[in-house]
């Protein structure tokens, strides 16, 4: 089996009174070997750097790097920092932003800037590791959580080229039209995430089930080969055709 990579992606939910909440979408980039063109959830790998400050932050936390992963994954693809106290102007998250894209380490700039992480504020979601041949293979941890008040996403033009709220049923329905492609681990977790009213629903169904690696198979049904994961996790559909799956 191909070693996976870790990484963790964020789901990031903005309430709607005039309907279901939103999610924030970023498509990435139509050139990135990994699901280019695709309409995904902001995340990336964990690094080395995550772990040491996992370490320090929240040594008795199996998943505390993933927490911080996605919290700097967020602040580089979209601009928006979640989880930060004392929670950060415009001015200093443009300033982390760029300094995370010049390579400087997460835990340096939290201490300069004298910010500490609120790694409570995500709620683990689910954990995504697939096995295919001849792919990039991501072990990911999702994790849900609110947006701060008034965030407003600004696409890193790199690995995502847009970046927008929008309701998991209307994201669904533009992969349905064609206008959009999503790889099979996005689509199933859309799917799930459409059934819920309000970040509150969500949240209490990521406790109610157990969260275990899902690594999808494939499995013969009549004539037609389908991608299957397990039930009893939360996902409303647990098979695609194979012929209509993206992988990555």
């Amino acid at each position: 089996m191909t070693e996976a990579i870790p990484a963790a992606t964020l789901v990031l939910f903005r309430e709607n009174a005039g309907g279901p909440p939103e999610l924030l979408i970023v498509e990435r980039g139509r050139g990135l070997a990994f699901a280019g063109g695709a309409l995904v959830f902001p995340g990336g790998r964990i690094d080395a750097e995550d772990e040491a400050l996992a370490l320090q932050l929240a040594s008795g936390d199996p998943i505390g790097a993933a927490r911080i992963a996605a919290l700097r994954e967020l602040i580089e693809e979209t601009g928006i920092a979640l989880g930060l106290s004392p929670a950060p102007d415009a001015t200093k998250i443009a300033r982390l932003r760029a300094a995370l894209h010049a390579g400087e380490p997460f835990g340096a700039l939290l201490e300069r800037h004298g910010v500490t992480l609120r790694l409570d504020a995500l709620v683990p979601f689910a954990r995504w590791r697939p096995a295919h041949a001849n792919m990039r293979i991501f072990d990911t941890h999702f994790f849900i959580a609110t947006a701060p008040a008034d965030a407003t996403p600004i696409a890193d033009g790199t690995e995502s080229v847009r970046a927008f709220w929008a309701s998991a049923a209307t994201v669904l329905a533009e992969a349905d039209a064609g206008r959009a492609s999503l790889i099979f681990p996005t689509r199933r977790n859309l799917e799930r995430l459409a059934r819920f009213a309000s970040f509150a629903e969500a949240a209490a169904d990521a406790r109610t089930h157990p969260i275990e690696t899902i690594t999808p198979w494939i499995e013969r049904r009549g004539d037609a080969d389908f991608l299957c994961i397990p039930e009893g996790l939360g996902y409303p559909v647990t098979a695609e055709a194979l012929d209509g799956a993206r992988r990555a």
